[in-house]
């Protein structure tokens, strides 16, 4: 059975519901968020401690993650070896940006006029070499128990950075109608049989795990599943099947366990949103004008960067948005006419219309925007014409939220191999993700199922970034 390491002390599921107003009328939805995180914890962290709140001259507010799963490779795109041997070079030439002295492939014309807002990290560096694993060090900071692809989530699981600012957020008060952390259009995973651990809410517990779609948004007729209230069914009658379900639960065996503390939250959740007029108004793409829709891109990547848009428009802190399905990054075969034909067009066009959207809706400067992957590709093509996977060195792309833009972090080696000066790890960006949020995240703890202190992260922030 699955542990939580955030017991519910002293409240039965009817006391939860009557602080949220569930059971006794109408409640403020808008107030869920808060109001469920107090119902259900004695404190934020653990009894007596402080709540924890961004520091106020933060830039940033929310972040998007662009999560290319399967991993792109680093030096077709962003790390190019122009002098490099003919069996590492590839296909693609490098062009100037709109920054001088640096170069990006010529598969990106569009990011490549856009350098002025992106700061490039050449030199980040792991060693799981699994697509699970690697997506786990990526997304948590922190290496797996072991390096394999056959891996699923646990109640065990150390949390990413998604669920930790979404924590984070709600330790604070978080009161918007929309989850404060969401996955769309699906999650971290391999062959979708195989899910990413760490992205849920692992040993915080269920309250905190992310909306995840599991939906694509450039279907026809594309709708939240379970968003909204069934027209046939009225508010009342709503509050009413609550009442009907309250009573039963009441008069049964009452089960402590923490499977059953999860099913509790997640209704909590699940009334929360239908009831929010908000959050439906926020998922709702029917609402964009077609050309802004076209803007993006009429396919999945690119809705999925505009509803993330419209979600931290709505207060959602953290959304990531998986350039899936499942590891289609993997290039191991045909790797330069996958990228040029398939993979890369979409990727481009949906961030260059994310980045240009948040700017001229004046957003930029408060979100923090994220591209990476599990890891990056071998140097040296295989004789598949393609590469294989590569986590000793590869890069990772930033803009808004307060980061410097226009330039480049570390430098790696002749052919892209591995970091020739400044290295960087996971935890380093994540840290510098909650410094640009205003969180100190190695002076920040929260528990394992054991009780065990775990810091936030324990990376050090990239100054030239801050």
């Amino acid at each position: 059975m699955l542990t939580d390491c955030s017991a519910v002390h002293g409240l039965n599921r009817r006391d939860v519901l009557a602080k949220l107003g569930f059971g006794a009328g109408a409640g403020s939805i808008q107030q869920f968020w808060g109001q469920l995180m107090a119902a259900t914890s004695d404190s934020p962290g653990r009894p007596g401690e402080p709540v924890i709140r961004p520091a106020a001259t933060a830039k940033a507010k929310s972040v998007i993650l662009i999560f290319n799963c399967g991993a792109p490779s680093h030096t077709d795109l962003w790390d190019m070896k122009p002098l490099a041997p003919d069996s590492v070079r590839g296909s693609f030439n490098p062009v100037e940006t709109n920054v001088p002295g640096i170069q990006i492939s010529e598969l990106l014309p569009q990011l490549a006029t856009r350098m002025d807002r992106l700061a490039i990290v050449r030199t980040v560096h792991h060693s799981h070499g699994g697509h699970n694993s690697g997506m786990h060090w990526s997304i948590v900071g922190k290496p797996y128990r072991l390096d394999s692809t056959l891996i699923n989530p646990s109640r065990a699981d150390i949390p990413c950075f998604g669920t930790l600012v979404g924590w984070l957020a709600q330790q604070a008060g978080y009161t918007a109608s929309v989850p404060p952390y969401v996955i769309t259009p699906f999650p971290h995973c391999d062959s979708f049989q195989y899910l990413t651990p760490g992205q849920f809410g692992g040993c915080l517990g269920a309250r905190f795990d992310p909306f995840v779609l599991n939906s694509d948004p450039n279907a026809k007729g594309f709708q939240v599943p379970g968003l909204q209230r069934d027209a046939a069914i009225s508010i009342d009658r709503l509050h009413e099947r609550s009442d009907l379900l309250l009573n039963l639960e009441e008069r049964g065996t009452r089960i402590h366990s923490p499977l059953a503390r999860e099913i509790t939250v997640q209704r909590e959740k699940a009334f929360s949103l239908i009831e929010s007029k908000v959050a439906s108004q926020a998922f709702d793409l029917n609402q964009e004008p077609e050309e802004t829709r076209n803007r993006y891109g009429r396919h999945s990547w690119g809705q999925s960067h505009l509803l993330a848009r419209r979600l931290v428009e709505a207060g959602t802190r953290f959304v990531t948005t998986v350039n899936g399905p499942s590891i289609t990054w993997d290039t191991h075969k045909d790797n330069f006419n996958q990228l040029k034909n398939r993979l890369v067009p979409p990727m481009e066009q949906a961030f260059a219309a994310l980045l240009d959207d948040l700017a001229e809706r004046r957003l930029l400067d408060e979100t923090l925007v994220i591209w990476m992957g599990d890891f990056g590709r071998t140097p040296m093509i295989n004789k598949d014409a393609g590469r294989d996977h590569w986590p000793q060195c590869y890069s990772v792309v930033l803009a808004g939220g307060g980061i410097r833009p226009g330039q480049v972090i570390g430098e790696s080696d002749f052919t892209g191999a591995s970091p020739k000066n400044r290295p960087v790890t996971p935890a380093d960006i994540h840290a510098t993700v909650f410094a640009a949020l205003g969180y100190h995240a190695d002076q920040i703890n929260y528990h394992m199922n054991d009780g065990r202190p775990v810091l936030v992260s324990d990376g050090t922030p990239i100054h030239e970034l801050l």
